[in-house]
């Protein structure tokens, strides 16, 4: 049975909450029992892929998102149980009553799977630019739709929509989330410290941190209040290929040098020690008026 289905779960959750991309219409399947389309009053359509994602996105884009080995990358690394800890602190952030959470740039998946599994009660929505993306998150967890889509666009999402969001070293289109999360709904972001990887950072050419991130978020999503701020700070033992994987799942993949990246790895030890430095914060959508 598809996500999409009206009868599942999610999609008798998530259906009702999603949005044409055209002109933010309802959506529903345009066949049963199988969709392979979702079309809203108008007429615009939107394709389920076979592989079980929905693409909502609108136009073209400069950018397809994470390329197809950048996604196998964050899978080899978040398959490692090094990022355990950060998947456990945004489980447990999302408040236990929440029905619906949308993860905005869910990657893998891996983290809205982790909210699921700690949240038998809720279903997951969860959107990415990269279709290398959506087709992995769809066989994250069986209680998760998934699509593609933009999110510096307007949202393929219902005003007040969303019992929570999740934004886990993504994108924060701060208005929108402040649009289709419930009031009195909460938004858990993940956002890496100064410290976060400082051991391999220059040796194998990653992109740097800036400092001050906990402020411009704050200053960001300054239309939320803040209810909780975990700071996670602890140390892994990364093999070379863990670390191959490390440099390559994110942005730094797009600047390294392959032969550089190679000559490096060959110089580190069977096992490094990287800290891993971030922090999980908690927003909550006030109520209405």
């Amino acid at each position: 049975m598809s996500a999409f289905d009206p009868d599942s779960l999610p999609g008798s959750v998530v259906l009702p909450a999603l949005a044409c991309p055209v002109c933010a219409g309802a959506l529903a399947p345009d066949a049963l029992p199988r969709p392979s389309l979702l079309r809203c009053a108008l007429g615009h359509s939107a394709d389920v892929a076979r592989q079980g994602y929905a693409s909502l996105l609108r136009g073209r884009h400069a950018t397809s998102g994470d390329t197809a080995a950048m996604v196998q990358a964050r899978e080899e690394l978040l398959g490692s149980g090094h990022y355990g800890r950060i998947q456990a602190a945004v489980a447990e952030a999302v408040p236990a009553e929440a029905r619906l959470v949308v993860d905005l740039g869910c990657g893998t998946g891996a983290y809205l799977a982790a909210v699921l599994e700690a949240r038998p009660e809720a279903c997951g929505l969860g959107l990415d630019l990269s279709a290398a993306a959506a087709r992995r998150a769809a066989r994250a967890h069986p209680r998760a739709a998934i699509a593609t889509a933009d999110l510096w666009q307007p949202l393929p999402l219902a005003d007040a929509s969303a019992d929570a969001l999740l934004t886990v070293f993504a994108p924060r289109n701060a208005p929108e989330m402040l649009r289709v999360l419930r009031p009195g709904g909460v938004a858990v972001v993940v956002t890496p410290r100064e410290r976060h990887l400082h051991e391999i950072r220059d040796d194998l050419g990653m992109l740097g941190i800036d400092a001050g991130k906990a402020e411009r978020l704050d200053e960001q999503l300054a239309g939320f209040s803040l209810v909780s701020r975990v700071e996670l700070d602890y140390t892994v033992a990364m093999t070379p290929g863990e670390l191959r994987a490390e440099v390559l799942m994110g942005p730094s993949a797009h600047h390294v040098d392959a032969a550089a990246l190679d000559a490096a790895l060959a110089e580190q030890p069977d096992a490094t020690a990287v800290t891993v430095a971030v922090t999980v914060s908690a927003f909550h959508r006030p109520p209405a008026g």
